[in-house]
């Protein structure tokens, strides 16, 4: 059964929203500021948008739930960030080949894992052509099961499966900071479109 990410917001169970940006993504930011227009799904209460309004000429925070984006909206702004309620799956027209970099962290995991084909192409449809993906993939969350989530594991093997045929891996690194009980357990990749 999908998740009832409104219901999750109304009900204050929300684990991911750890109150800053990802510890991965201010490191990355000190060193190589991200620049031009910017999509971040699954935004959440936006931490990761602001930090990335700080370098970026524009970033888009998209998120699925109402109460997300209103929470995010709620926060003194950065630089030209704005918060949009809607699925990346459908994404207006507008948005489509819009973007030079796509930000992921813990989008991809929250999906049913059915999703991330889907996924690939719904990011691959919102990027311009070279465009960049910049991600934080949460390979262990911990769960009992490979089957129990959100949030849900990813191997390193599916994430190549997955992405490669789409885009070119310019690097990936184990990021030296995380979120108190993530520390080793995620992944950073960035990536580029290739020509299709």
């Amino acid at each position: 059964m999908p998740t009832d990410w409104e219901a999750q917001y109304q009900t204050n169970d929300t684990p991911w929203e750890k109150g800053a940006p990802s510890p991965g993504l201010v490191d990355f930011l000190a060193t190589e500021p991200v620049h031009g227009r910017v999509l971040v799904p699954g935004c959440g209460f936006g931490h990761d948008v602001r930090a990335l309004a700080a370098t970026a000429e524009e970033v888009v925070g998209l998120d699925i739930a109402t109460l997300a984006v209103e929470g995010a909206q709620r926060f003194p702004k950065v630089g030209a960030e704005r918060y949009i309620q809607g699925n990346l799956f459908d994404l207006p027209e507008e948005m489509r080949g819009a973007f030079d970099c796509v930000f992921e962290h813990t989008c991809f995991c929250a999906i049913d894992p059915s999703m991330r084909p889907a996924y690939v192409e719904a990011v691959t449809g919102a990027l311009k052509p070279g465009g960049s993906f910049l991600a934080i993939f949460y390979l262990d969350p911990g769960n009992a099961s490979p089957d129990e989530g959100p949030p849900f594991e990813v191997s390193i093997a599916e994430l190549d499966r997955l992405f490669l045929p789409r885009f070119t891996l310019q690097r990936e690194w184990l990021p030296q900071h995380a979120y108190p009980g993530r520390e080793g357990r995620e992944w950073m990749r960035l990536m580029t479109l290739s020509a299709r």
